[in-house]
């Protein structure tokens, strides 16, 4: 079919990266970690990260269970729909339970996550088809508003301030500076997370059958590699392949989210270790993670992405592996000083977010692009797993005043990664030929 005769392609990117951008909350959690540690909460930095960890592997276990078969049945546009309303009851929910940890446990670990994990796979699923030409690209395009989502839902609790350079929002701190409290920003935000992603959903649609891009032709060689096979969920995961990209994934997720989770609380003890006062350090980490981590990690998606179309996937994500190892090493020795806070939150940031770009993609080019939104929320889960071991690693590091043993053991293991994934090679093109049909 002629691309003339369908909607523009570029509407459900837009639609796309507005879902994105809400979803990119969970990330902001460093904006309420130090909050809740004070009165009239009192969470321990544990509690802190349980909270952070539930989110994510309730995200990743609803996408992959949930969320993959559900888009393919009645289409993305629905169950992005229903992912946001979740997202925002949850939110709403956690800000009308007070102080207790159990009900903020439940509306942002397990309902907030749970939205999520239905909204995420739909942009990822509709754009691999519309966007057979530019996988690489549009896909982290599309995640990349979730990365720059964090940078907005961080600085509406603060102020738009970047360290002592620039101000944006002169005499105003935010909303924690207008008196708001931890739950009136949850219930604030609920609201806006349910009326954005109902409002991007409206676009998010599949191309018609057979459809393909004006002038475009797919490859007829190297169908493997390119995503012209259709391998489903059960075949996938019977090859040594999905297991290479799942214990990539896993470490490089524990890597960034770790950071994502503890950086305030990493940054200020080291700071003040290092003789920094604590309204300054205080101002710094909030710089390291809402501006250099979370601007990074936005533009991580686009350019690995962009990379990878060009270097190819394995190429991009070993590279990618290898630089994270060596920056997360050297956080520990450098976060002690406001230049390394800076340095070391943008370039993890940086390397995190490449992995929403090159994981779904590569996954396309290895078992299909048909099939990706199938296939996508079980290698995602690794997510999940990532997201359970990292960020509670490091806040009982950060109680114990350990922080050695957090940092250096994620970059040991990003390094190793770094080291499997070239030994990584296409699948088979016909599956069907090895493997018996899998009913899943």
């Amino acid at each position: 079919m002629p691309e003339g005769k369908v909607m523009n392609r570029w509407l459900v990117v837009v639609g796309g990266i507005l879902i994105q951008f809400c979803l990119g909350a969970i990330y902001a959690w460093s904006a309420f970690t130090k909050k809740l540690t004070l009165e009239p909460y009192g969470f321990t930095k544990t509690q802190t990260q349980i909270i952070f960890s539930v989110g994510l592997l309730t995200f990743a276990v609803v996408m992959a269970l949930i969320a993959g078969k559900w888009q393919k049945k009645v289409g993305p546009r629905r169950v992005a729909a229903v992912g946001g309303l979740v997202l925002g009851l949850g939110y709403i929910f956690a800000g009308l339970v007070g102080t207790s940890f159990a009900g903020i446990l439940v509306g942002v670990g397990i309902l907030g996550g749970a939205g999520i994990g239905l909204a995420y796979v739909c942009p990822i699923a509709a754009l691999v088809k519309w966007f057979p030409d530019k996988k690489g690209m549009i896909t982290g395009l599309a995640v990349a508003g979730f990365g720059f989502g964090a940078l907005l839902w961080i600085m509406l609790t603060g102020g738009f301030k970047f360290g002592e350079w620039v101000n944006l929002t002169p005499g105003w701190d935010g909303l924690y500076g207008m008196g708001w409290s931890v739950n009136k920003v949850f219930i604030l935000y609920g609201i806006l997370f349910a009326a954005v992603v109902g409002i991007g959903s409206i676009v998010l649609v599949n191309p018609p059958e057979g459809w393909l891009p004006a002038g475009w032709k797919p490859s007829t060689t190297g169908a493997a590699s390119t995503g012209g096979v259709s391998y489903t969920v059960g075949q996938m995961m019977r090859t040594y392949q999905y297991w290479i990209l799942f214990l990539t994934f896993t470490v490089g997720a524990l890597a960034g989210l770790m950071v994502i989770g503890v950086i305030k609380l990493f940054g200020l003890d080291s700071l003040k270790a290092g003789g920094v006062d604590a309204a300054k350090a205080m101002a710094i980490t909030n710089t390291a993670m809402g501006l250099f981590y979370a601007l990074l990690n936005g533009l991580g998606r686009i350019v690995w992405g962009t990379v990878s179309d060009k270097l190819g996937r394995k190429t991009s994500i070993a590279l990618m592996s290898l630089f994270q190892g060596i920056v997360m090493i050297a956080f520990f020795f450098i976060g002690r000083y406001e230049w390394g806070l800076y340095v070391g939150a943008a370039i993890i940031g940086f390397n995190f977010g490449g992995n929403f770009a090159l994981f779904p993609a590569a996954t396309a080019d290895l078992f299909g692009n048909k099939t990706v939104g199938m296939n996508y929320p079980f290698v995602f889960l690794a997510y999940g797993v990532g997201g359970v071991v990292g960020p509670i690693l490091g806040g009982i590091m950060g109680d114990n005043q350990a922080w050695m043993w957090a940092f250096i053991p994620a970059g040991i293991a990003c390094l190793a990664a770094a080291g499997w994934m070239l030994a990584l090679k296409p699948v088979t093109a016909q599956p069907a030929a090895r493997l018996a049909p899998a009913t899943t």
